[in-house]
């Protein structure tokens, strides 16, 4: 069989040719395709569902968010094992599909089943998807640097512009904030005065939600020229809040100034996010998507935050924490050295032990076209090229060298006895 095939090889050397730099074509363009990153994405296959109740015990959100939603998630096709965990305001649920499910298809069918589970779950909870990434999609951290601003006006910049801006990038599934404080109006009531006035806390509560809103009312035309009537009701400061009516005493409004004190704080922290020892710090985290190209997704984002750079408050510019695309390009630079290493090195060998330039082309043909076919393979089962990957094409590369040398070598003793044997 190995004979028939030399043989005809040999004798149709010139569509042999054809199909080896159609080969070569081939992968090349597989190279600029094919994702790139720096390690290799061995997570499963999951949807996450995370859900969040403020207050509830880890026993509560067992009971009333956890158990239904494993329990109402359970069937789902080519689902291979599902595992919760429950904490303290926040329950977790992690949906493992098998290897051969497509993610945007099982989270399709994930929203599906839980249309139907809200309807077992607390008022007012609702279960959220997580994003569309895996556990190394980590690829991207920055940090604000802002001398002289406080932790929360950094928060706010990071969460209502470069937040959004970066979100917008292609291949970023979700951009994280981290970092000092979230700003909120925080109304701390004295239970003595409520007592005073005969007011329930959930009269309260129903007039901050009510009050901070805006309310439409309709159109009148008058003169010939149409108006819009609507009232506007959102919250924009402290003294908003105070005003709020919360009942009447005698014709007398009882605002929520008299039973309580209004104030601009924080958001409740669990810890602090310190760079270096030097201070807290405030920054996002980007999160690729699934299957994207970490290095053009780092670019992308790097190219970004030079345009919301001039948006920026003057002073205010961007710190890298953490930029994969470096390990990236020393693992890609690397794999190129020992391939050009290993083609001067076996050219080399070929013509001081042979002496034939030829012999040596030959095999040195073979190195990349044989690298271009692996990376066709690479993309045919959705393989990035990564550190084990492309360690992989090296070493594979010695084993092709050392192949075509034995090949030489034998063709070339042949050729010799052959020649021997004519002579005589």
């Amino acid at each position: 069989m190995i004979n028939q095939l030399i043989s005809l090889s040999l004798k149709n050397r010139y569509i042999i040719l054809l199909v080896a730099a159609g080969l070569f074509a081939w992968g090349a363009y597989s190279v600029s395709q094919n994702p790139v990153d720096a390690i290799p994405d061995l997570s499963e296959n999951e949807v996450i569902v995370f859900t969040e109740w403020a207050g509830r015990s880890p026993q509560i959100i067992e009971d009333q968010v956890t158990y239904p939603l494993v329990s109402n998630l359970q069937g789902i096709p080519d689902v291979k094992t599902i595992r919760a965990t429950s904490m303290f305001g926040m329950s977790f649920v992690y949906i493992v599909f098998n290897d051969k499910a497509d993610i945007y298809w099982a989270r399709s069918r994930v929203l599906e089943r839980l249309d139907y589970a809200r309807r077992l779950l607390p008022d007012g909870v609702t279960p959220t998807l997580g994003p569309d990434a895996t556990g190394v999609g980590q690829v991207f951290w920055y940090t604000l640097d802002a001398k002289g601003m406080d932790l929360g006006e950094q928060r706010a910049l990071q969460d209502w512009y470069v937040k959004l801006g970066l979100q917008t990038v292609p291949g970023v599934s979700e951009v994280a904030s981290f970092g000092g404080f979230e700003k909120q109006y925080q109304i701390a009531i004295d239970p003595h005065k409520l007592d005073y006035y005969n007011i329930l806390l959930s009269q309260v509560l129903k007039a901050v939600k009510s009050n901070n809103n805006d309310v439409g009312g309709r159109k009148f035309e008058m003169n010939g020229t149409a108006y819009i009537v609507r009232g506007l009701g959102y919250i924009k400061n402290l003294s908003d809040v105070e005003n709020m009516p919360i009942g009447v005493i005698n014709t007398v409004p009882v605002r929520i100034k008299d039973v309580a004190t209004v104030q601009m704080g924080g958001d409740e922290r669990l810890g602090i996010f310190d760079q270096n020892g030097t201070g807290e710090v405030v920054g996002g985290i980007v999160v690729m998507r699934y299957g994207e190209n970490a290095d053009q997704v780092i670019q992308a984002v790097k190219d970004k935050m030079k345009d919301i750079q001039k948006g920026l408050p003057q002073g205010v510019t961007f710190k890298i924490a953490y930029d994969r695309s470096a390990l990236i390009e020393s693992a890609v630079n690397s794999v190129k050295h020992t391939l050009i290493e290993e083609m001067i090195t076996v050219s080399l060998i070929v013509i001081l032990f042979l002496f034939s330039w030829r012999s040596a082309l030959s095999i040195i043909i073979q190195i990349p076209i044989s690298i271009a076919t692996s990376f066709i393979l690479l993309n045919a089962f959705g393989i990035s090229s990564n550190i084990m990957s492309l360690t992989g094409i090296a070493l594979a590369i010695g084993v092709i060298v050392d192949n075509g040398i034995v090949m030489v070598e034998n063709s070339h003793r042949s050729l010799s006895i052959a020649q021997k044997e004519e002579r005589t």
